[in-house]
């Protein structure tokens, strides 16, 4: 297949890209490589076609989809934070929502086939109901899980008026290797990074509060598997692992693999956080064959490896 990747050089973007390649698919990158946006040089995959380009901007984006002619796009490009969308509302919606609609208006534009777009567990805010599966009540609590719904809504309209098939996969979590370690998200990597520096370590709340972590290299196959077979056609899948693990769990775990425990210092609840928050991913079994394959405890050992070679 020939595949363009829209933030291919991001964190779970340029996995998804190794994955395809290793697959033995063509494989096209289109990043913008903002500075708060995760994309890198050093992400790309040396076998992909690269094309430094923002999705915001038509003119260029025009030019990509005409030369590279894609049968599929994988669309993980996106204003990502959920701290600058709160502070900069109209530039998460100029990326993940216009930016979105200019990319979906290239695909009917270049007779693609198919896109896949990576929404967000941040759709549900506080969930209604545990496990949340596709059916939970989506109430977004913040502008980024606001703009992720939206897009949603675009996919099934853009399919029903211009035919145009698509897949979004509402991830949890994602952790693992190239996650910048440096943002407000990803306490994973922020945490590992801190360890081997032997740095104190912020635990907010009670460190009780548990989330659905899911492995980058999960979500990347299961990107490939709905890019490949149809079973997922015109649907929408959350991507998880099923089990929640807390703040403290993760404390634990990193001083086990780093064999050093640094000092911790408690802070207060942030506002918006949520105690506990897993998924049903049944769905995606059932439908698109996928399941999570790396635990925790492995997920957590490979993105350490990472960053001490960092």
């Amino acid at each position: 297949m020939n595949i363009l990747v829209t933030g291919g050089a991001g964190f779970i973007g340029s996995h998804i890209v190794d994955q395809c390649i290793a697959a033995g698919h063509e494989v096209s990158v289109l990043d913008s490589l903002w500075e708060e946006g995760g994309g890198k040089n050093t992400n790309l995959n040396p076998k992909a076609r690269f094309f430094h380009v923002d999705i915001t901007d038509e003119d260029s984006l025009k030019k990509v989809f005409d030369t590279v002619r894609p049968e599929v796009v994988c669309h993980q490009a996106a204003q990502h934070s959920v701290a600058i969308s709160t502070k900069k509302p109209e530039l998460d919606a100029r990326v993940n929502v216009l930016g979105l609609i200019n990319v979906l208006t290239n695909c009917t534009r270049a007779s693609v086939r198919k896109i896949l777009f990576a929404s967000s567990g941040a759709t549900y805010g506080t969930p209604v109901r545990l496990p949340i599966d596709e059916e939970v009540e989506q109430r977004p609590e913040s502008p980024y899980g606001i703009t992720k719904l939206v897009a949603e809504h675009y996919l099934r309209y853009w399919q029903e008026a211009h035919g145009l098939t698509y897949t979004a996969l509402r991830y949890g979590n994602v952790y693992g290797p190239r996650q910048d370690p440096n943002g407000e998200a990803g306490v994973i990597a922020i945490f590992a990074k801190r360890f081997l520096k032997h740095e104190t370590i912020r635990i907010d709340w009670d460190g009780e509060q548990q989330k659905d972590y899911v492995y980058v290299g999960d979500v990347a196959r299961a990107n490939l598997i709905a890019m490949e077979q149809g079973h997922g056609d015109n649907d929408i899948f959350c991507v998880a692992t099923g089990k929640g693990t807390s703040v403290n769990e993760i404390y634990d775990l990193l001083a086990a693999q780093i064999g050093y425990k640094p000092e911790i210092v408690r802070a207060p609840r942030r506002p918006g956080d949520i105690h506990l928050a897993y998924f049903d991913c049944s769905k995606a079994a059932r439908i698109l064959g996928w399941k999570p394959e790396v635990n925790i405890e492995q997920g957590i050992r490979a993105t350490v490896e990472y960053f001490k070679k960092g």
